[in-house]
C-alpha cells in the first residue's frame, strides 16, 4: 500500500472542532442504515404472513409501515446531509486559514523553494478534495462498512447455509475490489501530480503573460500548456481505462451472486428448509453487502483525491519558518541608536550547492549615515541588506543592530525601526492612500501627502481621478514602473523607520527625480540610517559611505572621491556607466579637496 494515509490522522485535528456535528451525522447515518436493514425484513413478513396466507391486513400494515420507514429515511438522510456539510465546510474554511498563516509565518527561504502555483492549489483544489473526502466520509464512506457488516449479520441470521454458499463469491468480491482500490490509488495519485503541473504552468503565464507577449513567446507558452494538458489527459485516460473494467467485473460477481442464491435457496425451498421471504429477504441483504461494496470502489478516485491532497496540505503545513525568534529573544527598546555592523557575515542561500553567496563582510554603519552598496550583478547587494531585518539569517558570523545580535531581538521590534522598499514595487488593489498607509493604518492625512511629496510621488497622484482616492488595480497594474516605485518609497516612509533600506528602488525613474528623491530623504529626518543597493553610480556618489561588493566580498569602502583614487573595481563601474577621464577628475578632485581644507583655515585666521 501507498504510505500517502500517513498524513490523514494528522489533519484530523481539524474535524476535532466539529466532533458534535459529525457525531450527529454519524448516529443519524446508523440509524438509516438500521432502517434500510428493516425493509428486506418487512419485504419478507409481506411474502409469508401476508400474500402466502392471503392476510390483507399483514400486508397494508407491512406496506404503511414501509412507507412510514421510507419517509423517516429521507428526513434522516437529509438530517445526515446537513451536518455532513457543515462539518466539511467547516474543515475546509480551517484548513484554508491554517494553510494561509504557515504561509505568511514563512521566512523569505521557505519562500525561494516554494511555487506560487503549488501555493494556490494547496489552498484551493487540495482544500476541496479534503472537504469532498470529510463529507463523503460522514456520508456514503461511513454507510457502506456499516451496511456490510449488518447485510452480513442478517444474512447469516436469514439462512447459515445459503450465507456459506455464498460465502466464496463474497471473498472473491472482496478481493477483486481490494485490487482495484489498491491500484487506483497511486494512479489517481499521479493525475494530481499532472494537474499540480498543469495548474503551476498556467499561473506562471497568466501572472507573466505581459512578459510573453512582449517578448513574443505566446507560441513557446501554448507548447508548455499543451505539453503538460497532453500529459494529464493521458495520466486521467490511464486511470480510466482501469476503472472501466471495475464494473462489468463487480457485475458479473453479483450476477454469479444471485445464481447462487436462486440455485441454492431454490431448492431449500422444494425441501421446505426456505420460505420464498427468506429467500427475496437473504436476496436483498446479498444485494445490500455488494452494492456498498462497488460503491467504495467507485469513490476510490475520490479517497485517492482527498489522501494525496492531504498529503500535501501536510507538507506545507508541516513546514517550519527557517527564521524564528529566540525562546529568550527580547523586544529592541526604542531608544536603541540605529547603527548596524556585519561582524566577518558568511551567507549561503539554502540548496545553492553551498556556495557562499556573502565571504567574510566585516562593516560598521554608524546611526543617521547613508551607505551605499555598490556591485556587480550577483555580487550580493540584496542579500547582504536582507540580514538586517532577518530575512535570512547569517550561515556565519553575527549582524547586529543597535550593539545587539539581531537574533537576540524579536522580529516584531526589529522590523517595527526598519523600513523596506524591495526591487519589486508591489502594489495592491484598493487605493492609493490605502496603499500608502499599509504599513501604518493610522497615519494622518497630513503625514501620507508629506511622504508622498518627499518620494516626489505627489505630483502624479494630484493628477490622478480622485486624488488619493484613485484606484490601484492588483499588483499596481495601472501605474509606471517608475509611479509604483515613488509610492514604494512613500509606504516605506510613512512608517518613519529608523532604518531605510532602499533595494535598487529607483532604478525606473529619471536621474532628476532620484537626486529630488535623495535630497528628500536627507531633509526628511537625518537621524535616519540609510542603506542604498543601487546599480546605477550616479545613485551613489553623494553617499556618506560606499561600499563595493564584488563576488561577495567586501573589496572597497569610502567615499567617492577616496574610492575614484584606490578602487580599481570602482573606477571600472564608473568608466563603464559614466565615461573615462577616471584618473584625472580623481586628481583634479582631490587637488580641490585639499585647497579647500587649506584655504579654511586662512579664511578663519
Amino acid at each position: 500500500m501507498s504510505p500517502a494515509p500517513k498524513p490523514l490522522p494528522r489533519l484530523l485535528r481539524f474535524v476535532r472542532p466539529y466532533w458534535r456535528p459529525a457525531l450527529a451525522a454519524l448516529t443519524l447515518l446508523a440509524m438509516l442504515v438500521v432502517l434500510d436493514l428493516a425493509i428486506p425484513r418487512l419485504i419478507q413478513r409481506i411474502i409469508d404472513q401476508g400474500i402466502a396466507l392471503g392476510n390483507r391486513r399483514v400486508v397494508a400494515e407491512t406496506a404503511l409501515l414501509m412507507l412510514g420507514i421510507s419517509v423517516a429515511s429521507t428526513f434522516i438522510a437529509i438530517g445526515n446531509n446537513v451536518y455532513s456539510v457543515r462539518v466539511g465546510e467547516g474543515v475546509a474554511r480551517d484548513l484554508r486559514e491554517a494553510i494561509f498563516l504557515r504561509i505568511q509565518s514563512f521566512s523569505y527561504g521557505n519562500l525561494d523553494r516554494q511555487n506560487t502555483g503549488q501555493l494556490l492549489v494547496r489552498l484551493t483544489s487540495d482544500v476541496n478534495a479534503l472537504k469532498t473526502l470529510t463529507q463523503i466520509s460522514l456520508r456514503i464512506g461511513t454507510r457502506a462498512p456499516l451496511m456490510i457488516v449488518g447485510s452480513l449479520a442478517l444474512m447469516i441470521r436469514t439462512s447459515p447455509r445459503l450465507a456459506l454458499a455464498l460465502a466464496p463469491v463474497l471473498v472473491v468480491t472482496s478481493l477483486l475490489i481490494g485490487f482495484f482500490i489498491v491500484r487506483t490509488e497511486p494512479l489517481f495519485r499521479t493525475v494530481q501530480g499532472k494537474l499540480d503541473a498543469l495548474n503551476g504552468v498556467l499561473q506562471e503565464n497568466i501572472s507573466g503573460v505581459r512578459l510573453v507577449k512582449s517578448l513574443v513567446r505566446g507560441q513557446f507558452e501554448n507548447q508548455r500548456f499543451e505539453v503538460a494538458n497532453e500529459e494529464l489527459t493521458l495520466r486521467s485516460v490511464v486511470v480510466m481505462r482501469f476503472m472501466s473494467g471495475m464494473m462489468p467485473a463487480l457485475t458479473l460477481c453479483i450476477n454469479v451472486g444471485l445464481v447462487v442464491v436462486i440455485w441454492v435457496g431454490g431448492l431449500d425451498a422444494i425441501r421446505g428448509r426456505l420460505s420464498v421471504g427468506q429467500i427475496v429477504a437473504f436476496t436483498n441483504y446479498m444485494l445490500s453487502t455488494m452494492t456498498p461494496l462497488v460503491m467504495m470502489t467507485l469513490l476510490s478516485n475520490t479517497w485517492a483525491a482527498g489522501l494525496a491532497s492531504a498529503a500535501r496540505v501536510q507538507e506545507v503545513l508541516g513546514t517550519s519558518p527557517e527564521v524564528v525568534d529566540a525562546p529568550d529573544a527580547r523586544a529592541l527598546p526604542p531608544e536603541t541608536p540605529p547603527d548596524v555592523a556585519f561582524d566577518h557575515v558568511w551567507f549561503t542561500y539554502h540548496g545553492e550547492g553551498n556556495e557562499p553567496v556573502l565571504r567574510d563582510i566585516d562593516l560598521l554603519v554608524e546611526p543617521g549615515k547613508t551607505i551605499a552598496i555598490l556591485g556587480a550583478t550577483g555580487a550580493g547587494k540584496s542579500s547582504l541588506v536582507q540580514l538586517i531585518p532577518r530575512f535570512y539569517d547569517a550561515t556565519r558570523g553575527v549582524v547586529r543592530f543597535g550593539g545587539g545580535d539581531v537574533r537576540g531581538w524579536t522580529q516584531s521590534s526589529l522590523l517595527a525601526r526598519i523600513g523596506i522598499v524591495p526591487q519589486e514595487s508591489l502594489l495592491f488593489s484598493g487605493t492609493v492612500a490605502e496603499n500608502l498607509r499599509y504599513g501604518r493604518p493610522d497615519a494622518s492625512d497630513g503625514e501620507v501627502k508629506a511622504a508622498a511629496e518627499a518620494a516626489q510621488a505627489a505630483g502624479f497622484i494630484a493628477e490622478l481621478p480622485g486624488g488619493y482616492g484613485a484606484r490601484v488595480e492588483a499588483r499596481g497594474a495601472n501605474f509606471s514602473g517608475g509611479q509604483k516605485q515613488r509610492l514604494a518609497i512613500a509606504r516605506a516612509l510613512i512608517v518613519d523607520p529608523d532604518v531605510l533600506i532602499l533595494d535598487d528602488s529607483t532604478s525606473a525613474v529619471d536621474v532628476e527625480t532620484e537626486i529630488k528623491i535623495q535630497d528628500a530623504l536627507a531633509r526628511r529626518r537625518p537621524g535616519t540610517t540609510t542603506f542604498v543597493v543601487a546599480q546605477r553610480i550616479s545613485t551613489v556618489l553623494n553617499a556618506d559611505r560606499i561600499v563595493v561588493l564584488d563576488g561577495g566580498r567586501l573589496v572597497a569602502s569610502g567615499t567617492h572621491l577616496e574610492l575614484m583614487a584606490t578602487s580599481a573595481v570602482y573606477q571600472e563601474i564608473f568608466e563603464t556607466q559614466l565615461g573615462g577621464g577616471i584618473v584625472e577628475e580623481a586628481e583634479a578632485a582631490e587637488a580641490a579637496e585639499l585647497q579647500a581644507s587649506a584655504a579654511g583655515p586662512r579664511g578663519g585666521a
